[in-house]
């Protein structure tokens, strides 16, 4: 099926055509083996409804469209109508990233480029039709000349001409396009290359012969890891359809499991809903419906006889050349000794006087990977006989245990601080930011760094993208087990309260006692709760406190007095009442609330660090900072109602963070200057920013007048400056480091090579932009998105320490100069998406691969490419070499190309030599570690 992301569609593909030429014939016949396909495709004749203007329908139908395919035939080009309509497809792709695919049927492709043959007729009758209107007539050409030269198909070249084969072609493409995510397989994936290349042995028989394979093991030692892997490197487009029913055992206990699993299968492969009803029914539809069909099926988790006779009795099922993969769980146990090595030795194997003692840990574990991992990093570094102490803790565990095994772990941080840590995560902090919690923490008198840290080593926590704290459920499960465990009945006991309906019941009933320290209760905004403030009176040693959209009936004076973290979303009072102690308070959230303004009277706090209030919208003025002296971040996103920071502001010494984000300020005090360590600064969506030019917050005047010269980050995003709005002075920030401008209407920038400590610089949606100054040599990353009216960068050669390097979308940029020199340097990370390969290098005839060559260290990247020789290059996995013996390319490399001569061919695929003469080769990286192919669009193979 698609993809989800193509939910926010209308269509997923729309049909230009000339009803004439085609509309009973092959359009008609494309459009229903899409249909059938269960690709939900726009056709005029079927879609409109009688009596609207077809005009509005049609362009709305083609701006809800993913897809649009463009059928050439020979008199396309005669219609006003269907030239409109390709008008209207070419700014979709240009604005929206619309995919257009051509096909030329019956059509000459140069015919459509140059308007020539039974175009050029066509033209010329146009051009004296609309003489009073040939800016439309020059529209017309410039999208018949981008159309023709996108990748598309030529029925002429292709499959000898045989329509329904054509058809079968571009339906399995377009499904691509739309569907083309593999499932993840694992992190680490050890020990899985051997079990994956057996299982291809025992699939790889005769092309139409079946086969079905079973893998056996407990839960948890990869059988499904190895599974999806095959599952991902068998589908190479070879069969009719696929199908992934995961987790069968857990669904079939389910209502009416039965019946939706079997729903699923039809589903995945016909690419519609199909009402099953019944399992005898099912059975028999499947059996009718795909038995046809050359399919790969993976059903994982089967726990009985019944699920795989009502899903894949028989071969006889499915079509020939069939493949079944079937999991199940035994008490076979997996090799996982490397696995566990690497956490307990660093290394893939043990040391020679662990070896025995490793299999016992090993065997006891059952091949869990968790568990594994955990026990590993447990038994890092220490002696052989903390080992064997470890060892008889399991053998005391009934029926090997897991979580018991993990608690080993956790009974092994020595230290009750970083128990005392991994509890709180485990309850409250599950995908926040580390440096927020560790703040947080280090309040309630916890050494919250190097608690972390040995969290993290001892793989008991793990750290995701956006340095967001996260733990296996396992794990978690564990902590939340251990707090329970001493008051399993009597919830208001418990140190930590996470559980909703528990929360619930312990505030309705007031049963929260003096041992209670943190508390969570996070509801929907449209289902507020209200409790009474009484039902904290016993909970004084209360110090973490989330109460997401509830009403607190009655005084705050309830409430603990110990509070190191509130985050109250919804807070219900225009302000905070005098009786509310808040003292200890480390981290003040209260996030969309009422208030007007923030204290009934300011009273001092001195620890607290973090104030959060944004989408506040009724706030019109900061607090008096004078009273929260030690504030470091100050967070006011979206106070539309916002009118005034106070001028206290220029005292806080410790003041690292102000985002402004969608305030409506017109000034700035003076003393903002003032801050002695601001490090980051946002400015975004200020409406009043723009509009008053004789603010303290036109842009002009901020580097000298506001800005403290120690700046480190500074975000302009959705100011709509103008080019006279950005600072002149920025050079006047040498400490910057992270420059972001966004949606701004500047043409051009002012200079940057100043700014010598500037590590990341991003530019984003400036749609004016033309061109960009020389850049400081030091530059990280490099990231420039969406800038439609660039032309030209500045001397990339003198780069030497760049790792990021990003461009996105460019259909004006004319060059990169010292690109070629730039990549055999620092770089990791290349993306070069939607641009003109030929007008990268400074010289085009100089062999791009001759300079490339040593750019060994790029890690990853991503070429997609538009240029007027169409040609696509990519790789979906890396080259082992570029030696210049042709065998040494990996046989996974995938290059394709296609020209004017060749441009719906059947032989597209060019051998490596030939790619590496035409200079195209020098642009895939040498020795490539791992290559990620952002946007399939290599459509053309052989």
């Amino acid at each position: 099926m698609a993809s989800s992301s193509s939910s926010s569609y209308r269509y997923q593909v729309f049909l230009s055509f000339r009803g004439k030429d085609t509309r009973l014939n092959f359009t008609g016949h494309l459009y229903e083996a899409l249909r059938a396909a269960g690709i939900n495709t726009f056709i005029d004749d079927d879609e409109l409804p009688r009596g609207k203007a077809i005009g509005d329908e049609l362009l709305r139908a083609i701006q809800g469209s993913r897809v649009s395919i463009i059928v050439f035939s020979k008199c396309y080009g005669d219609s006003s109508w269907c030239l409109d309509e390709l008008v209207e497809i070419i700014k979709c792709r240009r604005t929206v990233r619309q995919i257009v695919l051509p096909i030329f049927y019956d059509v000459d492709p140069s015919h459509v480029r140059k308007q020539s043959g039974s175009f050029g007729e066509a033209f010329g009758n146009h051009e004296k039709r609309f003489a009073s209107d040939l800016e439309r007539v020059m529209q017309w050409r410039e999208a018949l000349t981008e159309a023709a030269n996108l990748r598309g198909w030529d029925l002429r070249n292709f499959l000898n001409g045989h329509e329904a084969k054509f058809i079968k072609e571009i339906v399995k493409s377009v499904s691509k396009e739309l569907n083309c995510t593999n499932l993840f397989v694992a992190r680490y994936p050890i020990g899985i290359g051997s079990r994956v290349r057996a299982m291809n042995s025992m699939l790889d028989v005769e092309p139409n012969d079946k086969a079905c394979v079973g893998i056996w093991g407990m839960g948890g030692v990869g059988k499904t890891t190895i599974a999806k892997a095959i599952y991902n490197q068998t589908y190479d487009g070879t069969f009719d359809g696929r199908s992934f029913l995961a987790n069968v055992r857990e669904k079939w206990s389910q209502p009416k499991g039965p019946v939706l699993l079997q729903e699923e299968l039809l589903s995945d492969i016909l690419k519609s809903e199909v009402p099953v009803g019944s399992v005898d029914r099912g059975i028999n539809l499947i059996e009718e419906r795909l038995s046809c069909l050359k399919l790969l099926i993976l059903v994982g988790d089967v726990d009985h006889i019944d699920q795989l006779n009502a899903l894949a009795r028989h071969n006889a099922w499915f079509g020939p050349g069939s493949k079944i993969i079937v999991t199940t769980r035994d008490e076979h146990v997996l090799k996982q000794l490397e696995l566990f090595s690497c956490y307990a030795f660093r290394r893939s194997y043990p040391n020679k006087e662990y070896s025995d003692l490793s299999r016992m840990v090993v065997d006891y574990c059952g091949g869990l990977p968790l568990a594994l991992e955990v026990l590993g990093s447990f038994l890092y570094g220490r002696s052989t006989a903390e080992w064997q102490s470890t060892l008889k803790k399991l053998k005391r565990s009934p029926q090997k245990d897991i979580k018991k095994a993990l608690q080993i772990s956790f009974d092994g941080l020595e230290d009750d601080e970083v128990q005392s840590i991994f509890l709180d995560i485990s309850c409250f902090f599950l995908g926040m930011n580390k440096d927020y919690v560790e703040l947080i923490l280090d309040g309630c008198e916890l050494d919250a760094t190097t608690g972390i840290n040995i969290l993290l080593e001892r793989s008991l926590l793990t750290i995701r993208e956006k340095n967001e704290l996260m733990m296996h459920d396992l794990l978690r499960d564990m902590g939340r087990e251990l707090v329970q465990e001493k008051f399993r009945k009597e919830p208001g006991k418990w140190t930590r309260l996470w559980s909703p309906e528990v929360v619930s019941d312990v505030l309705s009933k007031k049963t929260g006692t003096k041992y209670v320290e943190g508390l969570t209760l996070n509801v929907e905004e449209a289902k507020k709760v209200s409790f009474s403030t009484k039902a904290f009176v016993k909970m004084q040693r209360l110090r973490l406190l989330q109460l997401n959209h509830v009403q607190l009936n009655g005084s705050l004076e309830y409430l603990s007095q110990d509070l190191r973290w509130l985050c109250w979303h919804g807070f219900p009072r225009e302000f905070i009442p005098n009786n509310f102690y808040l003292g200890n308070l480390v981290a003040l959230d209260l996030q969309y609330s009422n208030l007007t303004h923030v204290w009934e009277e300011p009273k001092l706090l001195e620890k607290l660090k973090i104030l959060n209030l944004s989408h506040s919208r009724n706030l019109r003025k900061t607090p008096d900072f004078s009273y929260i002296p030690n504030l470091e971040k100050l967070i006011m996103i979206d106070c539309e109602s916002l009118e005034e920071v106070h001028d206290s502001i220029g005292q806080l010494k410790k003041l690292v963070l102000v985002n402004l984000e969608g305030s409506s300020l017109k000034k700035l005090p003076k003393s903002f200057g003032k801050l002695k360590s601001l490090i980051t600064l946002i400015f975004s969506g200020c409406p009043s920013f723009e509009n008053s030019r004789d603010s303290d917050l036109w842009p002009s005047r901020i580097m000298t007048r506001l800005v403290p010269t120690w700046l480190k980050e500074l975000y302009f995003i959705q100011c709509n400056m103008t080019d006279d709005a950005i600072p002149k002075d920025l050079e006047s920030l040498p400490s910057l480091e992270k420059l972001k401008i966004s949606k701004s209407n500047v043409h051009n920038l002012p200079n940057l090579d100043g700014l010598s400590h500037l590590k990341e610089f991003v530019l984003d949606d400036c749609d004016r932009l033309e061109s960009i100054p020389d850049l400081p040599t030091k530059l990280k990353h490099i990231c420039v998105v969406r800038c439609g009216q660039l032309k030209r960068f500045p001397d990339m050669s003198r780069m030497s320490d760049l790792y990021f390097f990003g461009l996105f979308d460019f259909a004006n940029l004319v060059g990169v100069p010292g690109l070629n020199k730039l990549l055999t340097k620092s770089v990791r990370e290349l993306f070069l998406l939607n641009f003109r390969v030929f007008l990268l290098w400074e010289n085009e005839n100089t062999s791009v691969y001759d300079d490339f060559v040593g750019g060994e260290n790029v890690r990853e990247y991503a070429l997609i490419s538009r240029d007027e020789e169409d040609t696509w290059i990519g790789s979906e996995r890396a080259p082992t070499s570029h030696s210049s013996d042709e065998e040494s390319y990996s046989s996974d490399e995938e290059f394709y190309m296609s020209d004017e001569e060749s441009s719906g061919g059947e032989n597209v695929r060019e051998d490596a030599t030939t790619l590496r003469d035409e200079g195209i080769l020098g642009l895939i990286p040498k020795e490539l570690e791992q290559a990620t192919l952002l946007k399939k669009n290599l459509l053309l193979k052989d």
